[in-house]
């Protein structure tokens, strides 16, 4: 039998639960396979892995496929720094504006659709492309969608001194945590007990990555271009956990995407029995 193929997003912010595991520290089997998370959904969906993390959007467009691994997500519960709309004006002078949208984004592109639709009528409009690569061409968009480590490189651009962060938007108009990742398990192989034993380890690494988040913030401030107190400030606004108010941001989350044209209807949420 193949080894357990797991997707790793290759940002910071799921660093507390996947360095627990690439260190050997919880011991695992796991083929890890690594990408950002547009790469990463089209991997899972063509059944190239087993277990991922993935976009939002991705499980509530082709539930079908997968399971949700329990009590497992990245989000956040305010600001969430690495998921940010950087533009050359304040917000109340880009009715009609062009946003360029980072390619590598599902869930942070249909959530800002959302907000620029239902919670502040903007109006705007939609291309895909690399923002880096753009800026520097010399090719200045209005606004720019950047998420994970891109953003948090950008965001102190000083030709886009303002920034809307979706996650800190999100919970003022809904008073709810923001889910923009989920794990996710193809419905397939969620009967192999080693893809059963792999969800355990994901979770308690999960655990052990929320109880040593100081040395996590202290390797990333080591590593980044982020400084210990910036670090420590990333990681307090993210959310690891898939609990009740999780959930319930989620299913929120899917109510507009239907509202809003961006998924035909709504699925239950189902998971993978450990």
């Amino acid at each position: 039998m193949d080894k357990v193929k797991v997707g790793r997003i290759s940002y910071l912010n799921v660093l507390p639960i996947y360095y627990p595991l690439e260190s050997g520290l919880i011991d695992n089997d796991f083929e890890f396979v690594y990408g950002p998370p547009a790469q990463l959904n089209k991997m899972m969906s063509e059944g190239l892995m087993h277990i991922s993390s993935n976009s939002s959007i991705e499980y509530l467009r082709h539930s079908e496929q997968y399971l949700l691994l329990p009590d497992l997500a990245i989000g956040s519960r305010g600001p969430v720094q690495s998921v940010i709309m950087i533009s050359r004006k304040p917000l109340e002078q880009l009715k009609g504006c062009n946003v360029l949208v980072s390619a590598q984004t599902h869930t942070s592109a249909a959530l800002l659709k959302i907000l620029l639709s239902e919670y502040i009528p903007l109006n705007a409009t939609y291309e895909t492309g690399n923002a880096t690569e753009r800026l520097e061409a010399g090719d200045k968009p209005e606004a720019i969608l950047c998420i994970g480590d891109e953003a948090l490189n950008l965001r102190k651009h000083e030709e886009y001194p303002y920034i809307f962060d979706l996650g800190e938007e999100w919970i003022r108009w809904t008073g709810l945590p923001f889910i923009f990742g989920i794990w996710t398990v193809r419905r397939d192989a969620a009967q192999r007990e080693d893809v059963k034993q792999a969800v355990r380890d994901l979770i308690r690494a999960k655990e052990w990555g929320q109880s040593n988040i100081e040395k996590v913030c202290e390797m990333t401030a080591d590593k980044t271009m982020l400084d210990l107190e910036e670090s420590r400030s990333y990681y307090d606004g993210l959310v690891y956990d898939l609990g009740k108010t999780e959930i319930e941001g989620l299913k929120v989350f899917s109510k507009y995407l239907k509202k809003t044209g961006q998924i035909d209807h709504i699925p239950d949420l189902e998971f993978i029995d450990i």
